[in-house]
């Protein structure tokens, strides 16, 4: 993606100190477009914004260079895209306070899929990452992009999920897109990076600050049709997210778990509260009258189960010996095993290991 004035002048007004995205949406109402904001005088700048950021953009406006910028963007996978955009995603336009600008790394064309946010604890139980990459992959096979924010937990087994489903998997982050946070998921970061993809309203090079965090969750619900809260504590970050989609009207669904476990409690309230209580992605799939027909194994007929069914006992056995056994190829297993296990027929046990329950 090349550099030009246009994309400049954002990228200017966008690192003035203390203009912020209402302040430079202000002038956008005011002005037409970042060019022209650039070549007003100061005194009419001041009748829009404080005089100290007035001041800033017009010492700015002598100084368009963003060499860091160009040097990034010479990767044919990075990408700045404004609202000014075709390549905008469409569903920001309809909050309230859609980012102006944002850095992106990966497939742009995602931006404008139909998507569906899970998110949840960074502390999750085993059974909460098992329902979060479960119901991730299998809403993504409904070819629902999964939109999450990355962080430990939670986050990463929805992305991990979503990655291997048609629809993929959005990651919006809390820091430049030159820097990976939390620092052990920058496997995961590459995987979106050429499978999904990463974006962020801030700045390359901004640091994981903590204010960041729960302002970016309006682009993880923004982006969405509807959030899927797997695992929250009555603390949890993920209720921000929960609280922000039902102001942008949209679904917010819950999965219930023990009523003793502390990351139960913030799904459980969120459902006294209205959100929907879901126990299969395909709850989920109804609810938003999303008609898209996977196109994978997750249909097969029962005579595909009675045939695996022969070769898996009630004895732990691995995804190798079930793929010799049957003669079925590991995405065809993986697909049926995912569908099995949504049934309640199997369950996935440590070490990759499969057993049959009923």
């Amino acid at each position: 993606m090349a550099m030009d004035a246009t994309l400049a002048s954002w990228l200017t007004l966008s690192h003035i100190k203390g203009l912020g995205n209402e302040g430079l949406h202000q002038l956008l109402l005011a002005f037409g477009s970042p060019t022209a904001i650039l070549a007003t005088s100061e005194s009419a700048l001041k009748q829009i914004v404080r005089p100290a950021i007035a001041k800033a953009i017009c010492q700015q406006a002598d100084n368009l260079t963003h060499a860091d910028i160009s040097i990034w963007l010479d990767d044919p996978n990075n990408h700045i895209v404004t609202i000014a955009d075709t390549d905008y995603p469409q569903a920001l336009l309809n909050i309230s306070d859609p980012p102006l600008l944002l850095y992106v790394k990966g497939r742009l064309e995602l931006l404008n899929c139909p998507a569906i946010a899970v998110v949840g604890s960074r502390n999750a139980s085993t059974q909460g990452l098992r329902n979060a990459e479960t119901f991730a992959q299998a809403l993504s096979q409904s070819k629902l992009t999964i939109v999450s924010g990355m962080a430990h937990g939670i986050d990463t087994a929805a992305h991990l999920g979503g990655l291997r489903g048609q629809g993929s998997s959005i990651a919006v982050v809390g820091t430049g897109l030159d820097k990976v946070y939390p620092s052990a998921n920058r496997a995961l970061a590459h995987q979106l990076a050429i499978e999904g993809v990463l974006i962020s309203e801030y700045p390359l090079g901004t640091p994981p600050l903590a204010n960041n965090f729960p302002r970016r969750n309006r682009i993880i619900s923004g982006l969405s049709l509807g959030c899927l809260i797997v695992e929250a504590s009555l603390q949890s970050g993920s209720l921000i997210t929960a609280r922000m989609a039902l102001e942008q009207g949209r679904d917010v669904f819950a999965i219930p778990g023990s009523i003793h476990s502390p990351q139960a409690k913030g799904c459980h309230a969120l459902i006294k509260q209205g959100a929907k209580l879901v126990e299969a992605p395909q709850d989920i799939v109804d609810e938003l009258g999303w008609l898209s027909t996977p196109t994978n194994i997750l249909s097969n007929p029962d005579d595909d189960d009675h045939q695996l069914f022969k070769h898996l006992g009630f004895d732990p056995v691995s995804l190798d010996q079930l793929s010799q056994l049957s003669n079925l190829t590991i995405e065809t297993l993986s697909a049926i095993l995912l569908q099995l296990e949504l049934d309640g027929k199997v369950t996935t046990l440590a070490g990759g290991m499969y057993q049959r329950i009923v």
